[in-house]
């Protein structure tokens, strides 16, 4: 079953009240609660809107999906993807969304059910003919072999292209990425929430699709600086090498570095 949760922009319509005292009945406003009163307009104009909620204007739609994707969706040959579980230990925590963007400004939020009988989704992360995009596709490739039961290949991590490209910084976080390639910021307080409720918030689901909706975009400007830096080639390896490395995380060696002298 989805549900469509359309969002709209607005236009500001409020501007800022000069800064004087207005007569009301005790003739005593201060100056800042009157320009809190225009910001405060400014953001409930200016914000798009979801069941009441203000969030950032660009938020499209989020389509909220129970237990599975609905047979013959079609997102494209290459697919944004990201996950919500209990916690960071893939195989203590369970995964409990699923989040996806065909890169046109859409997402469609998956909330699984504990049994994972999600056939839809499966065969489109196993998908051979579908490339993935993730950031930090480390956990979630591992999440998917772990809960279920599926090698999500081919795949493709902003993450490790961040820091085979970007080699000027040690800030890698989506946050940070998005900011820099795109000139978008990130609202990330819901990062840690309770996934697993029986209903999701509207913060969690416009968090969840925001973690997937520039993934598109991110991977085309650090493609260019990986070809820029010579360094394609590298990438796709240790992008092939992920659902290994989710293999070894998941069989405990996921504080071991087995390529290290001792």
């Amino acid at each position: 079953m989805a549900y469509a949760l359309s969002l709209s922009r607005g236009a500001p319509s409020a501007t800022r009240p000069p800064l004087r005292e207005e007569q009301t009945p005790n003739n005593k406003v201060a100056l800042w609660q009157v320009w809190m009163w225009g910001q405060q307009r400014l953001f409930a104009d200016g914000l798009a809107t979801v069941r009441g909620q203000a969030y950032a204007p660009y938020m499209n739609k989020i389509t909220l999906h129970k237990g599975d994707l609905p047979a013959g969706l079609d997102l494209g040959r290459i697919v944004a993807v990201d996950t919500e579980a209990m916690g960071l230990n893939p195989v203590r925590d369970a995964l409990c969304v699923v989040q996806l963007s065909s890169g046109d400004g859409t997402a469609h939020v998956v909330q699984l059910e504990r049994g994972y009988k999600c056939p839809n989704l499966k065969a489109l992360l196993a998908d051979e003919e579908i490339l993935k995009i993730f950031h930090f596709a480390r956990f979630d490739v591992a999440m998917m072999k772990k809960w279920l039961g599926i090698t999500c290949t081919p795949v493709w991590c902003t993450k490790i292209a961040s820091k085979l490209a970007r080699t000027y910084t040690d800030r890698h976080g989506l946050k940070d990425v998005t900011r820099e390639l795109i000139g978008a910021n990130m609202d990330k307080s819901q990062q840690s929430s309770d996934w697993g409720a029986a209903e999701l918030t509207d913060q969690q689901l416009q968090y969840a699709a925001s973690d997937v909706l520039h993934l598109h975009e991110i991977r085309a400007g650090l493609n260019a600086m990986l070809a820029r830096e010579g360094r394609v080639e590298l990438a796709q390896a240790c992008f092939e090498f992920l659902p290994i490395r989710a293999d070894l995380d998941l069989q405990g060696w996921d504080e071991t570095d087995i390529f290290a002298h001792s």
